[in-house]
């Protein structure tokens, strides 16, 4: 079953699906990203997949075409504080409550990636969910592309640490420049525990 045919079943009973997912679990910087996505019922968008299958090039292009696309979509966050006071999976789940809540059109069920829901209406968890539904994978597009364009500007902000290199993820570049320059303010200090 493609992702395509995968929404068009659901949408027998469920209209209009919204589809969500998060970036940014798993960096040791910056803000965790999350995307809701509503697309009309024929919308299939080809290329759509799951965002960590596809090129960086491929993401960028895809990015404008599903919100080209799309009825209605939005990119929230949470930020670094956020993530240190109620940890980082509770975060997650605020970005996506904050995706969800800012689409400005009804839905009738919010497919979830993954297998946690954030407290919206009627929500769905999907298991490898931007690998099965198309609404979730262009939710996962949207979120890692808006992501690493952030980590692209913190990078101006914070050249050191060559954020636009390693999207904050914990590589080795990453974790030799906290160690020659100390963690910065975009840093999740409850991450960090590794370095020191």
């Amino acid at each position: 079953m493609t992702l395509f045919e995968y929404d068009l079943a659901l949408r027998k009973d469920f209209p209009v699906i919204a589809g969500l997912d998060e970036a940014g679990r798993g960096p040791l910087a910056g803000d965790v990203y999350a995307a809701a996505v509503i697309l009309p019922k024929d919308a299939d968008i080809p290329g759509v997949n799951d965002s960590k299958k596809l090129s960086e090039k491929k993401r960028e292009q895809l990015f404008d075409v599903i919100i080209n696309t799309a009825e209605a979509y939005c990119i929230a966050t949470a930020t670094v504080e956020e993530i240190e006071e109620i940890n980082i999976l509770n975060a997650a789940m605020l970005a996506m409550k904050r995706a969800a809540e800012g689409l400005g059109k009804r839905y009738d069920i919010a497919l979830i990636d993954g297998n946690k829901t954030p407290d919206i209406y009627n929500p769905r968890a999907v298991i490898k969910g931007d690998g099965t539904s198309l609404s979730v994978a262009a939710a996962s597009i949207l979120a890692k592309v808006a992501r690493d364009r952030y980590m692209i500007e913190l990078d101006e902000k914070y050249p050191e640490y060559r954020f636009s290199k390693h999207k904050g993820y914990g590589t080795a570049l990453h974790y030799e420049m906290i160690r020659k320059y100390g963690p910065c303010p975009v840093h999740r200090q409850s991450f960090l525990k590794k370095t020191h």
